[in-house]
């Protein structure tokens, strides 16, 4: 077990194998390597908090979930990189973005994760319309009457 504090949810304690490595970090914040990824309530959404800085929490989503028509080319390089051995090991999350009232999804820069060796990177998707400011209509249908 490893524990940590993080400044919106305290002092969490999470098994070592629970842990996310991204070698070269992500963009915009390179020496941050370490990430856990946590439900967000009763939402498909999760946070993707790192382990070391407090301050540091992304909203992630799958973006084939809000987004059907999105797609992304993994290059055999990445599967390399991440030793993927099987496709369906293989976890491509957008970070969401929230201003104001809008929210956005990064889907030129996915995270794309091998869930059994926890190894990640965020590559850039140059072959998509989609931006890294994609506006979501809205994360969850309104309630039936």
């Amino acid at each position: 077990m490893i524990s940590f504090d993080t400044s919106r949810f305290g002092r969490l304690e999470v098994a070592k194998d629970r842990i996310i490595h991204f070698p070269g970090g992500l963009m915009g914040f390179p020496d941050i390597k370490r990430f856990i990824l946590m439900d967000y309530k009763d939402t498909s959404l999760k946070w993707l908090q790192a382990v070391d800085d407090p301050d540091i929490a992304f909203i992630v989503t799958q973006p084939f979930e809000l987004f059907p028509d999105y797609s992304l080319k993994i290059e055999n390089s990445i599967r390399n990189f991440l030793e993927v051995e099987k496709e369906e090991d293989m976890v491509t999350l957008a970070i969401l973005r929230v201003e104001g009232d809008s929210v956005t999804a990064n889907l030129q820069g996915p995270l794309v994760i091998n869930s059994i060796n926890k190894k990640g990177i965020q590559i850039v998707n140059e072959d998509t319309p989609f931006s890294c400011k994609t506006p979501l209509k809205s994360l969850i249908a309104p309630a039936a009457k």
